[in-house]
């Protein structure tokens, strides 16, 4: 019955730092001479873990509730309303439309009603989460002390430590439901359970307790042990029992009741959708969609073509073909230079002929096509008659040869700058299919990734995990101002809301940490923040070496 009830009741997750020790029970028991001895240890040790983990992790439930609560109620009033009427799910969807339209009449204020009804609402879902997180944290801090305390001694004599621990734990579910008891009033909800309700139908949280033993005059016998651990288990599932009915009523809605209109009208859009697909589908006849199948097809090779295989056939060629390109290039360069050689003797055979003298093969081309001009000028005064016996003609001849020059010219370096961005023009032809699969890849990444929570890789499950760092550290201050000023029962609980952040902090580096090799060093300072008896000055040292030096804990930007 004790490991049926067991695997019933807690579940089987990645351990957190609140049971680090009990790991280190378990290693000594399995080590231990007498069989006997370490059975009863390492019973113990399973009872102590199963404790831990359950509260845990109904600690980790209580906490996310109250956080959506708690930022529910910092909204606005235009907020709240719509929290009211759009995130109950459609029953509250119905009931806030009714009652707004019935109070639209003179005097009634529907806003303002809604409002303060949110109010109050979330107001009470805070303060019951508040106070069961009290009593659940205190509960943890005291089942860790007597881990811490009887845990030595559970491997040197367990028959004399068993019952002890049994006891201890025992008398911290009785503490619990007292606790809870005082805080009663801000607990009622209504059960048709009978049982397990009292005459004013509020629900009642009931352990049972061990018999009174003389540990002194008799020692307990394995039936006893057995017994016991079956009622503490029993207590494990009653408190199961009434923590999941207290939830019920106070837990963070299920996305589908926060996002029900939104997946309303994803649903109506659909089967829209669907319908309208239908209607145009090859069951009632019609040939739309194969059309646009085709359609779709060959615009999408179209798009591959010319986006995709000619950018990069563009850029192979002009990687892959620089020498015949060097060859053509050098083939266009002699042709200029045979124009510019031509017009050079044209220019040299006219001034020569028109100065009467030979002139220098060296001179400049445009000292000879000034006196050119300078002729043409002269020419073009009487042009009829020098365009028959003069040297108007050769004149403009040579002026067209020159044009040709500067044609010739501009082509090439035109030519030379096309080809010298040919890569370029490839490039800008390939972008819209480079910003397509860039933004696929990041829909990829951040499927892959999936950055919720603080086990993610992305920033903002870095930055969570810093938080957790700055959670903790914010507690330790707490507990120890409580200590000072002697409210021990505040400290308490406050130690066992740092045992919650250390174990949620432990569950998100565990895999970043081992992949870094960080993992036993950051372990450690873990487990030290969790021990009762470390001071408090050295835990906030070990909390600011944490964010300064390990990867799983730096800013995005410092890292290298």
């Amino acid at each position: 019955m004790p490991l049926q009830l067991r695997n019933a009741v807690v579940p089987r997750e990645s351990h957190g730092q609140g049971i680090e020790f009990l790991w280190w029970l378990r290693a000594e028991c399995l080590t231990h001479t007498d069989r006997r001895i370490a059975a009863r240890a390492s019973r113990a040790s399973i009872m102590l873990e199963d404790i831990m983990e359950y509260v845990l992790c109904n600690l980790h439930n209580v906490q996310k509730s109250l956080h959506f609560w708690q930022s529910r109620a910092e909204g606005t009033n235009a907020r709240k309303i719509y929290f009211m009427i759009f995130e109950r799910g459609p029953l509250a969807f119905i009931d806030g439309a009714y009652e707004m339209i019935s109070r639209l009449g003179p005097g009634g204020a529907p806003f303002q009603h809604l409002s303060h009804a949110a109010s109050n609402t979330i107001s009470h879902k805070i303060a019951s989460l508040t106070i069961l997180r009290r009593c659940l944290a205190d509960f943890l801090a005291q089942v860790y002390l007597e881990v811490n305390k009887y845990g030595g001694t559970l491997i040197e004599d367990a028959d004399k430590s068993l019952p002890f621990v049994l006891l201890s734990i025992n008398s911290l579910f009785v503490k619990l439901e007292a606790s809870i008891s005082q805080a009663h009033e801000l607990l009622v909800v209504h059960n048709s359970d009978k049982s397990s309700v009292d005459q004013n139908g509020s629900y009642i949280l009931h352990f049972e307790k061990i018999p009174e033993v003389d540990l002194e005059i008799s020692q307990w016998t394995e039936t006893n042990i057995r017994d016991t651990t079956d009622l503490i288990y029993q207590n494990i599932q009653r408190l199961e029992s009434y923590l999941s009915f207290i939830l019920s009523t106070c837990q963070k809605p299920k996305r589908l009741t926060l996002y029900w209109l939104h997946y309303t009208c994803g649903a109506v859009g659909l089967s829209l959708c669907s319908v309208w697909l239908l209607r145009h589908s090859s069951l009632t006849g019609s040939s739309d969609i194969d059309n646009w199948i085709c359609e779709a097809k060959e615009s999408a090779t179209g798009f591959l073509k010319d986006h995709v295989e000619q950018p990069l056939i563009s850029i192979r060629d002009e990687l892959f073909e620089t020498f015949r390109r060097r060859h053509k290039g050098v083939m266009e360069i002699e042709e200029v230079q045979l124009t510019a050689d031509s017009l050079h003797r044209m220019l040299l055979a006219f001034c020569e002929q028109t100065k009467g003298r030979k002139l220098p093969e060296n001179i400049p081309d445009q000292e000879m096509l000034e006196m050119v001009m300078a002729r043409y000028e002269k020419e073009v005064m009487h042009p009829l008659q020098n365009l028959l016996s003069g040297e108007l003609a050769r004149a403009m001849l040579i002026q067209i040869q020159k044009l040709k020059l500067d044609l010739e010219t501009a082509m090439l370096e035109l030519n030379q700058i096309l080809k010298a961005n040919e890569i370029n023009f490839a490039i800008l032809a390939a972008l819209p299919a480079f910003f397509l699969s860039l933004l696929l890849l990041v829909l990829v990444r951040a499927w892959v990734i999936q950055d919720k929570g603080a086990e993610g890789r992305g920033r903002v499950a870095r930055r969570k995990r810093r938080l957790l760092v700055v959670e903790v550290e914010k507690r330790l201050v707490q507990f120890q101002t409580c200590m000072d000023e002697g409210k021990e029962d505040d400290a308490r609980c406050l130690y066992g809301l740092v045992l919650c952040s250390l174990d949620h902090l432990y569950k998100a580096v565990e895999s970043h940490a081992k992949e870094t090799g960080e993992w036993i060093s950051l372990r450690q300072d873990i487990v030290d923040l969790a021990k009762p008896d470390l001071k408090t000055i050295y835990k906030l040292t070990v909390t600011s070496r944490m964010g300064r030096m390990y990867d799983c804990l730096l800013p995005s930007s410092k890292r290298q």
